[in-house]
């Protein structure tokens, strides 16, 4: 714990570090590799034509000629997480297929024990996450341009067309544009520490502006991803295999376990840049929904590890919010709620959103979002959650 805290007092490029942050594109992976060497291109070269070899129901045969490969040639953390999102790609095509009418519930062992044993070794389920599909799976067009949607690609699609790039690469820039605010979290210790209320209220500012712009760049989705072609296609395989009625014992990993495994879909629930600023600011989950609660926790497991420690090492900090109301100045306390506005205002658009590209299309169907929890309920309390720790004015 005192380490911890001697960390999060430091500079932020030991914060960067010790927990796998990067300071331009925080949680996300920088620079991900795009190629891996033989024997592990095979997989590669599947993940890169997926949705033509879905399209001709070949991919499964693809994947059942494959050779088991050992995984000891994956030495560095960026071809690991190459390799974990190829196989989460391949993973989930092999499970969906087509669509949901023809589910296979045994991932055959060529695929299942390399993944599985490179899950353990990064900490990691083995099912596609968000630190797979968002945070390890993008590139520049151009690598001297912009970190901008026009200038940037992700490395491996899904059936939809442009809807996937769309849906990742949004999701991308609003991480992006949130984690510039990683960088002012020891001014923001050091301030409460020191009681230096002017360094406080502009690390505040500047969280709070870090958020309004996340919250700008989430507006894009609108331009990017059809709500059909998301709710009809790209969903589908990003569903996960625990809750689901498609899978209701789960998947079985062949030669690797006997019996099968639930894991939730990939979602925004595993990002870790929103529960960073939940436990920053004292926004205590927990205090609203028990379910609601109870699955972000849940949700840190789907974290890549050093991410998780961070969260927990934020946790052991100093409380912000305590030390706002124990001050008691009108100025502070509204640059404070400045800051939990802001993730009142992302959670409120992420619920119309969910409302646009889940809700209206499902009509009369079950709305559940790809982590496999029924998705309104449970961003409503987030929200409201999040709202009640506002400062009112006395």
């Amino acid at each position: 714990m005192a380490h911890n805290e001697t960390v999060l007092m430091g500079s932020s490029q030991e914060i960067f570090e010790k927990y796998h942050i990067d300071e331009e594109v925080g949680f996300a992976l920088p620079k991900p590799l795009e190629e891996l060497p033989p024997p592990y291109d095979d997989w590669i070269s599947i993940a890169k034509n997926l949705p033509e070899l879905i399209e001709k129901n070949k991919l499964r045969e693809r994947v059942d000629q494959l050779q088991i490969h050992s995984i000891d040639g994956l030495k560095d953390h960026k071809s690991q997480r190459l390799a974990h999102l190829t196989l989460g790609y391949i993973t989930m095509a092999y499970v969906w297929n087509q669509g949901d009418k023809d589910v296979r519930e045994v991932l055959p062992k060529n695929i299942a024990v390399p993944y599985c044993e490179l899950s353990e070794k990064l900490g990691l389920p083995p099912i596609l996450v968000y630190a797979d599909c968002v945070l390890a799976n993008w590139k520049k067009k151009d690598p001297n341009g912009p970190m901008t949607y026009e200038n940037m690609d992700v490395l491996f699609w899904f059936p939809g067309g442009d809807c996937c790039k769309g849906f990742f690469l949004v999701s991308l820039l609003v991480e992006i544009a949130a984690a510039s605010a990683i960088k002012v979290i020891p001014d923001l210790f050091k301030a409460v520490k020191n009681e230096d209320q002017n360094a406080l209220q502009k690390a505040l500012r500047y969280i709070a502006s870090s958020l309004q712009q996340a919250r700008k760049e989430f507006e894009n989705i609108n331009k990017y991803v059809d709500p059909n072609t998301f709710y009809n296609v790209l969903r589908t395989y990003l569903s996960g295999w625990k809750n689901n009625p498609k899978l209701p014992k789960g998947l079985k990993y062949e030669g690797f376990s006997d019996t099968p495994k639930e894991f939730a879909g990939g979602s925004a629930a595993q990002s870790s840049i929103f529960q960073c600023f939940d436990v920053l600011l004292g926004i205590q989950q927990r205090s609203g929904e028990e379910f609601a609660a109870r699955f972000l926790q849940d949700m840190r497991k789907y974290m890549p590890p050093a991410h998780q420690k961070f969260l927990l090492s934020l946790e052991s900090g100093p409380s912000v919010r305590e030390f706002v109301l124990s001050k008691g100045d009108a100025e502070l306390q509204a640059d404070y709620s400045e800051c939990v506005k802001a993730m009142v205002s992302l959670r409120d658009y992420h619920l119309q959103m969910v409302a646009k590209y889940i809700v209206i299309p499902s009509r009369q169907q079950e709305n559940k979002g790809t982590g496999g929890t029924s998705v309104m309920a449970f961003l409503k309390s987030v929200r409201d959650t999040t709202q009640n720790f506002v400062l009112r004015d006395n």
